[in-house]
């Protein structure tokens, strides 16, 4: 295996901005990735101005962001961004060429298995030595658009609308895009380097300036008093949201340096402290690796919302909400009282989906088969396998613990209380324990890991789905057949 290279500054992309990284301390692949995301934040405030609906028209405005979004692509991944653009034309002719009863099955298997192999070729090229921002990145978002498409035109085209949840009928797509619309919505520079993805539909009524008011239009605001439609500026949100930026970034540039996370597989960390001792410091370097996440999705929204791009309605307070292609909720993560809460908080887009392409559409299993998806989508390192299939035991334990128990911690307001900081505490604490093998990547620090935290969460998990009744969910599937056979026991009724 080739070694990964040994300079600090290290990137595939443009070296223009050397000198500041070595001015700065900070890798290059890093300042390349920061630099291209500032630039696009600046690039979307003048789309949103001067390329507005009003003042070009939908074509100028795709290939502007397409453009855009290439340039972006090559400047932090040089030639390896090849990948990106290989998958999205062999994508393209599929979306093209394959009959509408197969084209989410060629277009998921391409795609998925395009992405699989970069990842081999990752591990191959750079073994555990990768860059923190590579092409795998942007290919794993394109790799969720091209998917999210191809089934959304799938259900518009070759599905019948009484076959469809409400979800699959409100997103189906009913006609095949060009290749200015396909690669625009895919390349564009708003997405290509962070994400987040978003639905085809969304994206193009906002190219097409449809975007805003199909929101405003959920509304009464005669009722509200007023006489026209508002017109709500991003700006207010994009500035929170820089401020956010702002605050993980002085966190990531303190705590994570501070807070290791390999000190938790260290012989004299493990030997000479307490469990608990470890248990905490495992709480504190989780903690200490979200900000560069916090950072990252914050900006890449923040940016789409420059744009003009993220829109999502009036709350129930009446405030306009621009989390449409929100990634994260902060403040839900941090105060969550239950694995699935947690989940759903965090990486808010790519939970959505697995949902759409795998949960609401897997014939058995979906939960399995979603966590397993999970895993092969982020890459081939057995930490992530190890991360994903202790997030299924967790969940099915943690549901039958909410589902047996939590009824009786409602009787009364002190014991909701207890209940609820209880829940808190464990789900911290299994969130972490569940998302170390994510960092450590290998088997061997993996291994040394759980044993030095006597593998607890995976003993009381078993524990409790062997003392615990699970009780079975509802499945999308089967909820839409229940309801097709009720509708169609319905009409022979009214015959």
């Amino acid at each position: 295996m080739a070694e990964a290279p040994s300079l600090p500054y290290r990137t595939t992309g443009s070296t223009l901005l050397h000198p500041l990284s070595r001015l700065l301390g900070i890798p290059l692949d890093q300042v390349n990735f920061v630099a291209c995301q500032l630039f696009a934040l600046l690039a979307a405030f003048w789309f949103r101005i001067y390329l507005s609906p009003s003042h070009a028209s939908s074509v100028v405005r795709h290939a502007f962001a397409t453009l855009f979004g290439i340039y972006f692509a090559v400047f932090c991944f040089g030639w390896y961004s090849l990948h990106i653009f290989i998958l999205v034309m062999m994508s393209y002719g599929i979306m093209n060429l394959a009959s509408i009863s197969n084209i989410h099955r060629y277009s998921f298997a391409v795609a998925i298995g395009y992405l699989t192999l970069c990842h081999i070729s990752r591990l191959c090229i750079f073994h555990y030595g990768i860059l923190t921002t590579d092409f795998s990145g942007p290919l794993m978002i394109v790799t969720q658009k091209i998917t999210t498409l191809a089934f959304q035109v799938h259900d518009g085209i070759g599905r019948q609308a009484e076959d469809l949840t409400a979800e699959q009928s409100r997103l189906a797509v009913k006609r095949r895009p060009s290749l200015l619309e396909y690669l625009s919505y895919l390349l564009n520079f708003m997405s290509i380097i962070a994400g987040p993805c978003s639905n085809y539909k969304d994206y193009i009524a906002f190219i097409e300036g449809r975007h805003v008011h199909m929101k405003l239009l959920e509304v009464n605001w005669k009722q509200k008093g007023y006489d026209r439609l508002p017109d709500p500026s991003p700006t207010g949100a994009v500035a929170y949201k820089l401020c956010i930026t702002l605050v993980s970034l002085l966190l990531f540039l303190t705590l994570t340096k501070s807070f290791p996370v390999t000190y938790i597989i260290d012989n004299q960390f493990i030997n000479k402290t307490s469990f608990m001792s470890r248990l905490g410091y495992l709480y504190v370097v989780t903690q200490a690796s979200k900000p560069k996440y916090y950072f990252a999705w914050t900006l890449a929204d923040a940016v789409n919302n420059a744009a003009g791009y993220g829109f999502n309605g009036v709350d129930e307070r009446g405030n306009f909400r621009w989390d449409l292609l929100s990634n994260l909720n902060i403040w839900n993560i941090e105060t969550a009282t239950s694995f699935k809460v947690y989940l759903e908080n965090w990486n808010i887009q790519t939970a959505a989906w697995l949902k759409r392409v795998c949960y609401d559409r897997a014939p058995f299993h979906p939960t399995a088969l979603t966590f397993i998806l999970s895993a092969l989508w982020h890459g081939i390192y057995p930490g992530y396998y190890f991360t994903f299939l202790t997030g299924i035991l967790i969940t099915l334990a943690a549901r039958a613990i909410r589902n047996n128990c939590r009824h009786y911690f409602l009787s009364s307001e002190p014991l909701k209380v207890i209940y609820d900081i209880i829940t808190w505490l464990v789900t911290q604490l299994a969130v972490c324990y569940t998302v170390a093998p994510f960092v450590l990547l290998a088997v061997e620090p993996t291994i040394k890991f759980y044993k030095s935290m006597y593998f607890h969460m995976h003993i009381l998990g078993f524990l409790v789905l062997l003392v615990l009744p699970v009780r079975r969910q509802d499945h999308p599937i089967k909820r839409l057949q229940n309801r097709v056979t009720e509708n169609s026991v319905k009409n022979k009724k009214e015959k």
